[in-house]
């Protein structure tokens, strides 16, 4: 069990997500000390900000949460790298970052050698998600690992889910974000059939919202359908980028996937036609397009569910 008046902490990457994630650890109580390449990012929230990745090689569990494949290496093996300190290295390595399969389990190896065991950790949600408290992790690696620091995990979120052993949550997260992709391509298509009948977005986003098949993602992008509001939380490209990983997961476990293989058809085309920088829920507008429909934002005060 992890005690936070017994146990030190080490964060490494401390961008907008690492930020909201680490100050949850913060308000509660623990002894942090952060690394990130941009020190002064780091130095506004409350914490211990030290210069390199092994000065953290003391601290009993360690996050990483930066934004490559090449960057986890980095920050692990590489030049002042957190198993660079020959005299030390933290017993648990936890690692929320967006990284493939492969950097990972490459990552482990080079944790196992020193005494340190990875955790793969990655989230779905966002900074505004987190500060609600509604953040969710899928968790893979030794399941003594993962029921020492469970208690700690649940301090950043509302559920902490062990999905078994090695890099099964990366799956876990592309397997997530593919449905995302899927579900908000079906909402662009039913939300433009609506209006185009004369229904109003906002009307049949509340009606869906609180009907069975309502969730907290359909509540979520609502204000995003009805106001065309696409400040960027999760843009096309890196959509794009795991229906890529998932359809070719899918060819290499033999299952086939339909639906989602049409999904990233359109999700490219929406890509290709430059929208790259906005929200993808911008594919609203896509949809629109391909259905002669001009959409015009509704000004409607309509919640994303997520305040307190």
């Amino acid at each position: 069990m992890v005690n936070p008046h017994e146990t030190t902490i080490g964060w490494i990457g401390a961008g907008r997500m690492g930020a909201a994630l680490v100050k949850r650890l913060i308000d509660a109580g623990y002894d942090v000390a952060i690394h990130n390449r941009t020190r002064a990012k780091a130095e506004n929230l409350g914490a211990t900000v030290v210069d390199r990745p092994a000065d953290l090689a003391d601290r009993d569990v360690v996050f990483t949460m930066v934004s490559a494949s090449a960057d986890l290496e980095q920050v692990t093996s590489g030049k002042d790298g957190l198993f660079t300190d020959q005299g030390k290295a933290p017993g648990i390595l936890v690692d929320s970052s967006t990284v493939s399969t492969a950097a990972s389990a490459a990552v482990r190896v080079a944790a196992a050698k020193r005494g340190t065991t990875l955790l793969a950790a990655p989230v779905s949600g966002n900074p505004k998600v987190v500060s609600s408290g509604k953040l969710t992790l899928a968790v893979s690696g030794p399941r003594d690992a993962f029921d020492t620091v469970q208690p700690l995990l649940e301090r950043l979120g509302r559920a902490v889910t062990y999905v078994g052993e090695d890099e099964v949550a990366r799956l876990v997260k592309i397997c997530h974000n593919v449905f995302l992709g899927v579900v908000i391509q079906s909402m662009a298509e039913i939300t433009v059939l609506a209006e185009k009948g004369g229904v109003s977005r906002a009307a049949f986003l509340e009606f869906l919202n609180q009907s069975v098949m309502g969730s907290v993602f359909s509540q979520y992008k609502t204000p995003a359908l009805v106001n065309l509001d696409f400040t960027p939380t999760f843009t096309m490209p890196l959509l794009l980028k795991d229906f890529d990983l998932g359809l070719a997961a899918a060819r290499e476990l033999e299952t086939p996937m339909p639906v989602a293989a049409a999904t990233a058809q359109l999700v490219a085309s929406a890509a290709g036609a430059g929208l790259v920088d906005q929200d993808f829920a911008v594919l609203v507008q896509e949809q629109a397009r391909r259905s002669g429909l001009t959409l015009e934002p509704e000004n409607a005060d309509v919640t994303d569910g997520l305040d307190s």
